[in-house]
């Protein structure tokens, strides 16, 4: 599909775009104002407050397209028509912006301020002169997968100065979405209609899988009609007014305005498409698709936040002898899978070791995952809630559906039941993951070293004594355990009721070791941290990355966590 803006000039835009004309003219993007930001719900019990979008001076490679053109089912003209963004072209002469924001006479005004009349914007204004957009996208604003391919291009006359645009604003790059998880920071100009500043927005957020769809979403309240077609930026120099782009408002029902989502923004996924129709349009050729859509295959997602809400119980551990840690989560209703770690600090597939509502994974009350057989495979330790105790061996290729080997029997003792959490690590050992780190009920502290399947828990070293530390331990929410001082010997890390998280590095079978400020305590946000685990996931050898699934079932990976610092953060799935 492809329009033009032959027989209008300059000097017609400026005749009909009068001040009077561009305050009041509305917006097809999103056929009816989304409700208030304050009305909305705001995330219940969450690490953080749903993202807002906050209002800037703009950014001078992002401005909003003006049509002259009358929008066919309201007969309104159309002002703040959508938001593009100007991108690298051999030309100096294109942006980007959303399929559904393509139209007859229309003109770009980068970093557009709504107190200047058309003649005296800083950075001029420049006419479409072609459009290059897919012929496959399909009806307007839809839902089918042709949604996918709600990108286009524009062509820009110079403006009545001369200059092509990129030479007066500069330009953004183009890159493929890397995948579903990302962090962006949207930019773009509701309208005056839904925002009544009329100026640019931004806003920092993090996106993921729409499901069926080769697209991405992200969470913002204040995104109003007007933003579509603007940049989602991957990474942004404000000085310099350009950035890194891995996708745009469209996509699914033209970007938004899905009245059964509160405040979702969607973008299509930058892949084959997109960057074939960006050849085109740098090239200047006619587009062609002959053939109908055919959605790619779609990157793996792990989901979003209302399925990890869910996540009951984590472990991390070399299932698969890769050198590298997995995760195994246990749902609520008893599912239990194994994430296969891509060894970046994500996820690229999963595998269901047990079905839900088998009746038996419901009562697994704690894991945690070391090689307690030696055989260089991790086995995952289960506590259930009859105080029973569990070893499975080499659980990645013999998968969980069988008997396991019973550690402590719950005829026999009770004692098991009042192990409030439990955590391996390689504390003492030398070689293998074979220590076992208890914390009771009561506040006592144990470690065994040694453990496996034939001498089970016989090594039995008391670290904290309850009467000792006046119950002090019993504030412990939740352990795990990990190389954080670089070392070949892990240390505990333990948060604690408030949400401080300290690290002690050192333990020995008499002596827990020093105690290292990981996080203060008292700030609402890590009282939030509701599973936690360590595991190797990136690069550097070591297992010394941490996970935490959130209360709104966010969950985060913080790569390369030490002693005294939180690694950096790094998004697995996005908040509920």
């Amino acid at each position: 599909m492809e329009a033009d803006g032959s027989g209008w000039t300059d000097a017609d835009a400026l005749r009909f775009w009068t001040p009077q004309r561009m305050a009041s003219a509305t917006d097809p993007a999103f056929p009816s104002a989304r409700p208030d930001a304050n009305a909305m719900p705001k995330r219940n019990g969450a690490a953080a407050s749903m993202p807002k979008a906050e209002h800037i001076l703009g950014l001078k490679s992002v401005g909003v397209v003006f049509t002259y053109d009358k929008d066919p089912t309201t007969g309104e003209m159309q002002a703040h028509h959508c938001s593009a963004s100007v991108v690298q072209s051999p030309g100096h002469d294109l942006i980007l912006t959303a399929h559904h924001c393509v139209a007859g006479n229309s003109i770009f005004v980068p970093w557009y301020r709504t107190e200047s009349p058309l003649n005296k914007q800083q950075y001029g204004f420049y006419r479409v002169e072609r459009w290059f957009a897919d012929p496959r996208y399909g009806k307007y604003n839809n839902k089918d997968p042709e949604s996918d391919l709600d990108f286009a291009f524009a062509q820009l006359a110079t403006s009545s100065s001369g200059k092509k645009v990129q030479d007066v604003v500069g330009a953004n790059s183009l890159a493929r979405t890397p995948g579903f998880n990302n962090n962006v920071t949207m930019v773009g100009y509701p309208t005056a209609k839904h925002d009544s500043e009329d100026h640019a927005v931004r806003c920092p957020t993090q996106t993921w899988a729409v499901p069926n769809q080769y697209q991405i979403q992200a969470l913002c309240s204040g995104m109003y009609g007007g933003v579509s077609g603007g940049p989602w930026f991957s990474k942004v120099d404000w000085n310099n007014g350009t950035g890194e782009i891995i996708g745009n408002v469209g996509g699914y029902n033209g970007g938004g305005n899905d009245q059964n989502v509160d405040w979702v923004t969607y973008s299509p996924m930058h892949g084959d498409s997109f960057f074939q129709l960006y050849d085109d349009a740098k090239n200047n050729r006619p587009v062609e698709r002959p053939q109908r859509y055919k959605q790619p295959p779609l990157p793996y997602s792990m989901g979003g936040g209302s399925t990890w809400e869910h996540a009951k119980l984590m472990a991390s551990g070399d299932f698969t002898g890769k050198g590298r840690s997995d995760l195994i989560v246990v749902w609520t209703d008893g599912e239990v899978t194994l994430y296969n770690s891509n060894g970046r600090g994500g996820f690229d597939g999963e595998r269901r070791l047990m079905k839900k509502n088998n009746g038996t994974w419901n009562h697994a009350e704690g894991i945690t995952a070391g090689d307690f057989t030696g055989s260089s495979q991790f086995d995952l330790l289960v506590r259930w809630s009859d105080g029973e105790v569990t070893l499975y061996g080499d659980v990645g290729s013999k998968g969980l559906d069988w008997a396991g080997t019973q550690m402590i029997d719950p005829t026999k003792t009770d004692t098991w039941k009042h192990a409030t959490q439990i955590t391996a690590g390689r504390f003492i050992a030398d070689k293998y993951v074979t220590d076992l780190m208890v914390r009771w009920s009561d506040g006592e502290l144990t470690l065994y070293t040694n453990v496996g399947a034939e001498k089970k828990f016989a090594e039995e070293h008391k670290l904290k004594d309850s009467k000792d530390t006046n119950k002090a331990w019993q504030k412990a929410t939740l352990l795990t355990a990990g190389e954080y001082g670089g070392s070949s010997k892990w240390d505990l890390l333990v948060r604690w009721e408030d949400g401080s998280i300290n690290s002690y590095v050192g333990t020995t079978t008499g002596s827990l070791g020093a105690t290292h400020t990981v996080h203060g305590g008292n700030f609402g946000t890590w009282t939030h941290s509701t599973v936690m685990t360590t595991g190797n996931f990136t690069g550097n050898g070591r297992t010394d990355d941490l996970i935490i699934r959130w209360s709104d079932g966010e969950t985060s990976l913080y790569q390369d966590t030490t002693t005294e610092h939180l690694g950096t953060e790094i998004n697995l799935v996005p908040q509920a």
